[in-house]
């Protein structure tokens, strides 16, 4: 009952990293324009995401522009976007074969053993979605670091970490946790001993003394 109850912590944790990964791709907001140094213009933000760039004005008027050439990008954004999509679907598939392995399922009721291990594989595919997206994130929030830090970059052209990156990590933390709880629900190999082999019984006695 315990493992039951360790197996469907798993996956709730797994499903919502990935409908955090989800969010946190469609959110705009990857990257704000930061405000450090002396020219601060508080009266708009600027922020971007894997797919537009926005602009907030302070009277509330959003102006946002999708990004229209893919070949223009750079190559973090593309590698960033590829992740993204792709933790995105080995998530969809997790969630399907863990499904079949939950023992709140009727699926393969007949075979247990086959059925835990379809929740274990399911587990592996969700570390693997989760690994895509923190990958994902950290490569674009080393982009972003570096080019802070760059000298080179104007101040006023400086972006620091965005709500999406957050919710980014915060995905691929779950989506690695719930893994790893629906892998614990392997089943345990039972050692098998030889069956002992039984000893051969005496003869009973004919009563007759021989000399």
């Amino acid at each position: 009952m315990a493992n039951a109850g360790l197996q469907l912590l798993g996956f709730i944790l797994a499903f919502l990293g990935w409908i955090g990964s989800i969010v946190s791709t469609a959110l705009p907001q990857w990257r704000i324009c930061s405000y450090a140094g002396d020219n601060i213009v508080t009266a708009q933000a600027i922020y971007e995401g894997l797919w537009m760039s926005c602009v907030s004005q302070s009277t509330g008027q959003i102006q946002c522009k999708v990004f229209d050439s893919l070949l223009n990008l750079n190559s973090t954004l593309q590698a960033t976007r590829a992740l993204m999509v792709i933790g995105i679907l080995l998530g969809l598939v997790a969630i399907f074969v863990a499904t079949v392995g939950m023992k709140c399922m009727k699926c393969l009721e007949d075979n247990e053993v086959q059925k835990m291990r379809m929740a274990v594989i399911g587990g592996v595919i969700f570390l693997i979605s989760g690994l895509a997206i923190l990958v994902a994130t950290a490569w674009y929030g080393n982009r972003i670091v570096q080019e802070f830090y760059d000298p080179m970059t104007p101040v006023n052209a400086r972006y620091e970490f965005g709500q999406a990156l957050f919710t980014g990590w915060a995905a691929a933390s779950l989506c690695l946790l719930g893994g790893a709880l629906l892998c614990c629900s392997c089943p345990r190999k039972t050692t098998s001993y030889p069956t002992p082999r039984p000893y051969p019984k005496p003869a009973p006695s004919s009563g007759k003394d021989y000399v």
